[in-house]
């Protein structure tokens, strides 16, 4: 990609998003809005405002739609609880008043997003949200669950799904070892992610550890790791072939260990 067309950069790490307990991953990726909407369209009583957690009428008054409440404890710090009166689920018993297939908003956002996926299947916007971060591997994660919480890889994947689908031609992607933690499988994965965005023409970047991603690159740049192994200087560059080949790069010795196995 010629440099002087990069029209945009974004740099994809693994702090959390957000402070606010308010931010869970259903606000986050839109999915709520949408179900805002559709909840509006089942009521004759209440707005698409009504059913945000955050200032809408059926927010829990006693948590103020944050679904725990602080105790006061004399000469310790302050103990978060969930809250007693909505059960942690952020809105008051009125929420129950609107269904869809049985299900009120509470109850969906207590659902991982697979199983959203599946219960909402007839909801097409919704669904297009919820396949994004089921395709990230976040599967398994529930619509209310606050983003503060979220590990960093969770987070790197959250924050990318916004992008999934798009166009990415000119465009740069930085990722800051985002396999950390992540399950061999959930590994693969994210290769597959990074190769959709390449696909729709983007450029990846990736400071990585991991030899199976190293691996699945098509260009490697080894730097050493310490005092005692060239740290800071380039050790070798190039293809998969090339970095095994050179005889001083550590990452090329491991990965040739690799490819026997």
């Amino acid at each position: 990609m010629d440099c002087g067309n990069i029209k945009k950069i974004d740099l994809i790490d693994s702090v959390p998003i957000g402070k606010n307990v308010r931010s869970t991953v259903g606000t986050y990726s839109k999915v709520l809005d949408e179900l805002r909407r559709e909840f509006s369209k089942l009521s004759d009583e209440y707005k698409t405002a009504d059913f945000s957690y955050n200032i809408g009428k059926l927010r829990c008054e006693i948590c103020n739609g944050t679904g725990s409440v602080s105790m006061d404890v004399q000469f310790l710090p302050d103990v978060e609880m969930t809250c007693p009166d909505c059960d942690g689920s952020r809105y008051n018993s009125d929420i129950e008043k609107t269904r869809f297939n049985g299900l009120s908003l509470a109850d969906i956002m207590s659902l991982t997003v697979d199983e959203a996926l599946e219960e909402l299947f007839e909801l097409k916007k919704v669904t297009s949200k919820l396949q994004k971060l089921s395709d990230l591997g976040l599967g398994y994660l529930t619509l209310g669950e606050a983003t503060p919480s979220l590990s960093g890889g969770e987070a790197q994947r959250l924050k990318l799904a916004s992008e999934i689908g798009k166009s990415q031609k000119n465009s740069v992607f930085i990722f800051d070892e985002p396999t950390i933690g992540l399950h061999p499988l959930d590994v693969k994965v994210l290769i597959d992610v990074f190769d959709n965005l390449i696909d729709r023409g983007a450029t990846v970047i990736v400071i990585e550890h991991d030899l199976d991603l190293i691996a699945n690159a098509d260009y490697i740049i080894d730097i050493g790791i310490d005092d005692d192994n060239y740290g800071g200087e380039i050790l070798a560059s190039g293809s998969l072939e090339d970095i095994i080949n050179t005889p001083n790069s550590l990452t090329g010795k491991y990965l040739a260990e690799k490819e026997l196995l």
